[in-house]
């Protein structure tokens, strides 16, 4: 099975117990619009493309030894994602893990080696999570409503539910949509200011009237912080400039009809 390209940042990289990868759409098999690295299940792309896609992302991430033979599905079984929904919620991966049917969530939590964790993005952030000594690993889905609603407090909340440290955790912020990129109407800026005037800092005015552009890696970076994240990563590249990337605003913005996922994963290697 082919390599496939990825990005990995130091602060992981270095512990041997730990694999990561924040994955561009270069290096699958989904052809036209999904083209290439599609790992949406829910995308409307060929399903044994997808399976394929997500079964590279595994062998990439050399979560199992290079001489295991496992099918393709078999693989990809271990690469676990939920059904995202733009929510606040977490889910935990354990042995009782249900394959079929994925949990509406829009984090993922465990301490169970060789199962990755994986967030499917096409402009919203997503964010892998570590704390490298009690070794417990996280993955969450930061959309400017998760990341307003809680998801990224409540995934260290569950982190450390399962054993973490609060000052032991270490947070890398992946390839999402730039404020230069992201465009938002009045009716959003309204909801972040309900809760909070400080808020204003990440919006600032767009060339549109009443119309603002809205800062997303710095607000989650902002709730990483608040909820005492110790070391907080970002990769900094805009996934509406970049075309190697999925963007679901660029996509709409061309008046195509459907976009593929970028997957983030993260695992902790089998003994």
């Amino acid at each position: 099975m082919p390599r496939i390209p990825f990005i990995s940042h130091p602060d992981f990289a270095h512990d041997d117990s730990i694999v990561h990868g924040f994955f561009s759409r270069l290096g699958g098999v989904s052809k036209g619009i999904y083209a290439e690295l599609n790992c949406g299940l829910m995308s409307g792309d060929d399903p044994s493309a997808i399976i394929t896609n997500r079964a590279r992302v595994m062998q990439a991430l050399g979560v199992f030894p290079e001489e295991l033979s496992m099918t393709e599905p078999e693989i990809e079984s271990h690469l676990h994602s939920v059904s995202q929904i733009h929510s606040s919620k977490v889910s935990i991966v354990d042995n009782e893990w249900p394959q079929e049917k994925p949990p509406e969530a829009d984090a993922l939590v465990t301490d169970v080696p060789g199962e990755a964790l994986g967030i499917l993005t096409a402009d919203c952030a997503p964010v892998l999570f570590a704390d490298l000594q009690c070794q417990i690993i996280g993955a969450a889905h930061a959309g400017w409503r998760g990341a307003l609603s809680g998801v990224l407090e409540n995934t260290v909340d569950a982190m450390i539910r399962c054993g973490a440290k609060r000052e032991h955790i270490r947070a890398i912020i992946g390839p999402c949509i730039h404020q230069a990129s992201y465009e938002m109407g009045p009716e959003v800026l309204d909801q972040f200011l309900d809760i909070s005037s400080d808020y204003h800092v990440f919006f600032k005015h767009s060339s549109k009237k009443n119309h603002f552009m809205f800062d997303l890696p710095a607000f989650v970076r902002y709730r990483l912080d608040d909820c005492g994240t110790t070391s907080i990563f970002n990769i900094n590249i805009d996934t509406y400039a970049n075309e190697e990337y999925f963007s679901y605003r660029r996509n709409t913005h061309r008046q195509e009809k459907g976009y593929g996922r970028l997957i983030s994963a993260i695992a902790l290697k089998r003994g």
